[in-house]
């Protein structure tokens, strides 16, 4: 699962031709992006277990989902198009491994 501020590299950007057409902007392969929120997504006919997670992301700004009944919410992407980006462990003992190793 993501959280707020947590960066992420999107790993699908396959969409439907429908999709370039309600989306104001969507994310790009390999690109890295921040989280700027979370939200229980639709559920999935096909998945029984209930809905996606989505996320939208600071990078980005999209309108409005019109077909959210909840309430203003906007057009997210589901988030297995996306991995949590590693971060650069700088503790000092991998550091001097890191070196020993050089």
């Amino acid at each position: 699962m993501f959280m707020k501020g947590q960066r992420v590299v999107c790993i699908n950007d396959q969409f439907e031709l429908w999709v370039h057409k309600l989306y104001a902007e969507l994310p790009k392969k390999d690109r890295t992006y921040i989280v700027r929120d979370v939200y229980i997504g639709k559920q999935d006919l096909k998945d029984k277990d209930g809905g996606s997670v989505g996320i939208v992301l600071k990078e980005i700004r999209n309108p409005v989902d019109p077909t959210c009944k909840s309430g203003p919410q906007e057009l997210g992407f589901n988030s297995e198009r996306f991995a949590p980006l590693e971060e650069l462990d700088t503790s000092m003992e991998n550091v001097e491994e890191l070196v020993e190793a050089v």
